[in-house]
């Protein structure tokens, strides 16, 4: 199997273990919260966190661990991914996210196929789309260039965080929020916000990547933090 097979592989089966686990414990959670919606977040945000903490350390190397459409696009304009690549990775991300949502719905005994009737529209959450975009493409730039190790743990944390502190609750990825438009559960997201929600992340990606040429240039030795 070549290189670029495997990477396709790897970011179909992490886009559909990280689907799955968005849609998976929002519906876990939604059951055992009682009604109280922000344990059901609470409960959705720390397993996602988790599960992209494992995914990036496992299949980082082989793919770069991608699993988000505006992440592919910024790599391919940063000269990382070739074009052809990158529209595998964007196929490969949307087809396992996909079928890891139906398979959740299946764990729960919920029907298969789903459309979404909640409604995530306005300018404000198309702001909290594009910023928590932003900022997760230049934590992704940022540490790469900086603190390599760090990537994992430092992607988890964000999306940890920027669950809780954008108002649409961080969803940062084209390829999700297709798929959770197939999902009428606590994820989802009505079809007729798709359009608004990826104009943002785009946007937001877009940002982060001339920002990121700022801050972090690549022809430059990271610097030393003062003493």
């Amino acid at each position: 199997m070549t290189p670029e097979i495997r990477a396709l592989w790897a970011e179909a089966v992490g886009s559909f273990l990280l689907f799955a686990t968005v849609i998976g414990s929002g519906i876990m959670a939604d059951r055992l919260s009682g009604g109280n919606v922000a344990v059901a977040l609470l409960g959705n945000t720390l397993a996602t966190g988790a599960m992209l903490f494992v995914l990036i350390t496992m299949l980082g190397p082989v793919s770069g661990a991608h699993f988000n459409p505006a992440v592919t696009l910024v790599m391919q304009l940063s000269g990382a991914i070739r074009v052809r690549l990158a529209l595998g990775y964007a196929a490969a991300q949307v087809l396992g996210g996909v079928a890891g949502v139906w398979v959740a719905h299946a764990m729960f005994d919920l029907p298969v196929w789903q459309v979404s009737h909640h409604l995530r529209s306005g300018p404000g959450q198309w702001l909290g789309e594009a910023v928590a975009t932003f900022g997760l493409v230049l934590t992704i730039f940022g540490t790469v260039r900086m603190r390599p190790a760090w990537v994992p743990a430092s992607v988890a944390l964000y999306i940890t965080a920027a669950y809780w502190f954008t108002s649409s609750t961080s969803f940062a990825n084209p390829a999700i929020t297709l798929a959770r438009a197939l999902s009428d559960t606590f994820a989802g997201i009505a079809p007729a916000s798709v359009p608004g929600f990826i104009v943002a992340q785009i946007a937001g990606a877009l940002i982060a990547l001339a920002t990121a040429s700022v801050l972090f240039p690549a022809d430059e030795t990271p610097a030393k933090a003062p003493a």
